[in-house]
């Protein structure tokens, strides 16, 4: 164990105990003044990016820091199953070009 504990790191490992998921790891490191959580996908055969939010100081010393803890805990994880999409409604252009060159390729393969 170092020398000198964390009591903002060991705040955020506390609380992290206290949540399992089956897709998911947790952890936590100091980073700078706060505390830098990250989420990695368990399934390390699955290429997903490692998610990673900071808590600030002032979130860390907040009386209701659980609460507010797990509300950007939850947020984060919203976010960071949305940035797991390969393709949303929004990628419709790339997708019509992709189809059009598909159409011409086999057109001159024909």
């Amino acid at each position: 164990m170092p020398e000198t504990a964390n009591p903002r790191l060991e705040r955020v490992q506390a609380q992290l105990r206290l949540y399992e998921h089956p897709l998911l790891n947790f952890s936590a490191r100091e980073k700078g003044q706060g505390v830098e959580v990250i989420i990695q996908f368990k399934d390390e055969s699955i290429p997903v990016h490692t998610y990673y939010f900071d808590l600030h100081p002032r979130d860390l010393e907040d009386p209701q820091f659980e609460w507010s803890f797990q509300r950007q805990l939850y947020d984060a994880l919203h976010d960071y199953f949305v940035e797991m999409f390969i393709r949303t409604p929004q990628d419709r252009a790339a997708r019509q070009m992709e189809a059009r060159q598909t159409e011409d390729r086999q057109r001159r393969e024909s």
